[in-house]
Order: structure tokens, then C-alpha cells, then sequence
């Protein structure tokens, strides 16, 4: 269940925009021009979906920071999802979920003002004025409603004024079988930003062994992960194996977990040129993010939605394909969302062109642009999308 559209305003340089990503999608800009403020956003939707909205604010340090200018007063989304249902046509069934957080005065605190889950299906007769709805609150009066549209009204009571309706899966969910599934789908997007690796991270540590087929967003579950996976799943492991040859050489021969203390796994690399397996410590930064890549990108399971911020970081120029190939394949079971800055991660996709949007910084908020059409095409015979991009073309075409 990816995104067909996106629609925001007022988050931080997000004054305003319009999004409607593909399958496989790369966002470009320079530096401070917004790139990372999509993923925040998706984050943001993400939150809103399973709970803690409020604390996830106030790690932020209320709405001052994060509203537009610091001034606005309010924080939109309007978010239009293909159907949860494979085959199921994406135009009639739909769902979309819009929800405004209203500032309170212009200190950090907020309330949820509007909020509203339903299919905006443009009937052939004629536009439908409402939504077939599924769910709708208005600050603290919510309603929930079946599969025929009759509607359970919350007791005020039960709705926190910082927190989504859409989160608050109870019973009255249960009478539309639409809502959790939703719900799920929306709370499970895999949003990675921000990913530490230095030598004292958890990443880098023994774990208490646990079943994990997802990496975490801040990436420190990754040896459980890996552990569940290349020990459990044969094609997993052959396609880690298979990229890690394809960037280290021959030398590379498997991943394994030895016990260590406490009933605890490590990560170690087996290399056949030396005698000892090098542990999860002692591995570059590169090699872990490269690792975390891998375990994200080739999941058989992986979330609906992924976006990562620039993949590049860390790798060297020759482990970019790599990537791009593994996030092709990907791109066939969720919706893959990269940021970057980097010509040559560009051009590491071949064949394949994902959906490229450039930003651009315009009086004070981002703007978004997306590149397709004969005035693409034409440049593309002579010139790369790296070397387009390196050049500053990108930015002024039209």
C-alpha cells in the first residue's frame, strides 16, 4: 500500500506542496533546500497512525520549531494511499487520510482540529460532495463508522486532544474491517534518517536473540535482523551473500552469529583470506551502512513504505549500483523513497529511471519539481542525471 498523493502545508519548509510519488522515487537538491523535510513529514503521517504523536512533538520541542517560519498555526496532511487489497483499482478504492494539527497561541502545545479517513472517489455522474467515510473528528467529537456508513460516536473521554482517532484502535474499529488494516499499513512505514554507526552504537553490539524481520528506524536492531534472516531464509541469504561479493571481491565468504555472553548473538564477517571473522566492532562505517542497506532493501518482507535518507553516506562510489539494483528489485514489494545529493548515486541506475523530483529553495520554503518530459528526454541522450544534476541544469528545467 504505497502513496499515490501527498499533499502538506505548514511544516517546516513545507509551506505548501504536492507530491505524487512512484513505485521507485529519488529526491534531489542541494544542500538546505528541504530534501529531508519529506521524510519528515512521512514520519509525521507514520506517527499519527500508531500512537505517540504527542510525544514525537515534544521531542521536536513543541510546534514552534517545526511549524513554517516558526509562525503558522497549524500542520496539514492530506495523504492518498493505493488500496490495501492487491488488484483491487486504485482510482474507486482508494483510501485517503487527512488530519490538521492546530497550534495553540504560539506556544509548543496543539490540538488535533480536523481529521477525516474516507474514499474521495469522483463518481462518473457526477463529484461526490462527501467521502464515503470511515472515520471523522473534529477536535473532540470523532465518529467511527461501519461498512455502511452508519456512525459509533466516541465518548469525549476517550479522544485525547494530542492524539490521533485513526490510533486508537478499539472495538468500534472492529465494526469496518478497512480501519486496522489501514491503520497498520500506515503505522508501519520504515522511515531511516539519521542512522548512527560510530564505535560505541548499539548497532555494533552483541543482542539477545530475537525473531526480527525489520530493521528499526534508527537501524540498531540490524544483527537481530540479520540474524533471523540469513539463517532463516535461503534466498536472503544468498542475495547478501551475492552483493557482498559483488563490493568486497571473492574474498568475502558468509555472515555468522556466535554466541557470546549473556545469551547474546554477534554479528561477525568471515573473509577467506584471514584466519579470524571480523566482528560487528571492528567493521568500517561504510561496511555496516552498507550491511543495513542490504538488510532494509532485500527484506521479503518489507515495509509498504521506505525512504532513506542519502543511501550514499559512508559507501564507497562502487557499492552505489549495488544499491540501486538491490532498491529496484524492492521497488516490486513496497515503495522505495530516496534522498541524495550525490551525482554518482544518480547514475547508478541504468536501465531502470526512477521518479526524480528536484528542490529548490524559493523565498523561504521548499518547492518541488518533477523531471520528466522532451526537455528531459533531450539532455538525457547527451548527458547522465549525475552529471545533469552536478552541472545545476536540473534545477532551472522546466
Amino acid at each position: 500500500m504505497g502513496i499515490l498523493r501527498l499533499e502538506t502545508s505548514g511544516f517546516r519548509s513545507l509551506k505548501d506542496i504536492l507530491w505524487e510519488p512512484g513505485a521507485l522515487n529519488v529526491v534531489i537538491g542541494p544542500n538546505a533546500t528541504g530534501k529531508s523535510n519529506l521524510l519528515r513529514i512521512l514520519e509525521l503521517v507514520s506517527v499519527s497512525a500508531r500512537g505517540g504523536l504527542a510525544k514525537y512533538i515534544q521531542k521536536w520541542g513543541g510546534m514552534e520549531p517545526l511549524v513554517w517560519d516558526g509562525c503558522t498555526d497549524h500542520i496539514r496532511f492530506k495523504v492518498k494511499m493505493s488500496p490495501v487489497d492487491e488488484g483491487r483499482d486504485p482510482e474507486r478504492e482508494s483510501l485517503t487520510y487527512e488530519m490538521e494539527m492546530r497550534r495553540l497561541g504560539m506556544g509548543g502545545s496543539f490540538i488535533i482540529g480536523h481529521e477525516l479517513l474516507g474514499n474521495f472517489y469522483e463518481v462518473e455522474i457526477g463529484r461526490r460532495h462527501e467521502p464515503f467515510k470511515l472515520l471523522e473528528r473534529r477536535q473532540l467529537k470523532g465518529v467511527v463508522f461501519d461498512e455502511k456508513e452508519k456512525g459509533l460516536t466516541a465518548p469525549e473521554e476517550s479522544l485525547a486532544q494530542d492524539e490521533t482517532l485513526l490510533s486508537l484502535a478499539t472495538g468500534a474499529f472492529l465494526q469496518n474491517r478497512h480501519i486496522p488494516s489501514f491503520r497498520e499499513r500506515l503505522a508501519s512505514w520504515a522511515i531511516y534518517h539519521d542512522l548512527h554507526v560510530n564505535a560505541d552504537a548499539p548497532i555494533r553490539q552483541p543482542v539477545v536473540a530475537r525473531a526480527e524481520k525489520r530493521v528499526d528506524a534508527d537501524g540498531q536492531n540490524l544483527i537481530s535482523v540479520l540474524h533471523t534472516l540469513y539463517t532463516g531464509d535461503r534466498e536472503f541469504k544468498e542475495n547478501i551473500n551475492a552483493a557482498m561479493k559483488a563490493a568486497f571481491s571473492e574474498d568475502y565468504d558468509e555472515l555468522i552469529f556466535p554466541p557470546a555472553a549473556d545469551q547474546r548473538i554477534q554479528l561477525r564477517v568471515r573473509w577467506k583470506s584471514l584466519h579470524r571473522e571480523q566482528s560487528a566492532s571492528d567493521l568500517s562505517d561504510g561496511t555496516l551502512r552498507f550491511l543495513l542497506l542490504l538488510a532494509v532493501l532485500a527484506s521479503p518482507a518489507p515495509a509498504p513504505v521506505i525512504a532513506i535518507d542519502e543511501p550514499e553516506t559512508g559507501l564507497h562510489p562502487s557499492m552505489l549500483p549495488i544499491v540501486a539494483e538491490y532498491a529496484v528489485d524492492a521497488s516490486r514489494r513496497a515503495q522505495i523513497i530516496f534522498t541524495t545529493h550525490s551525482p554518482q548515486f544518480l547514475d547508478a541506475f541504468h536501465e531502470t529511471r526512477p521518479s526524480t523530483m528536484v528542490t529548490e529553495w524559493r523565498e523561504g520554503q521548499t518547492i518541488l519539481k518533477k523531471l520528466a518530459g522532451e526537455t528531459l528526454e533531450y539532455w538525457l541522450k547527451e548527458y547522465s542525471l549525475g552529471a545533469l544534476f552536478s552541472s545545476g541544469e536540473l534545477e532551472d528545467m522546466e
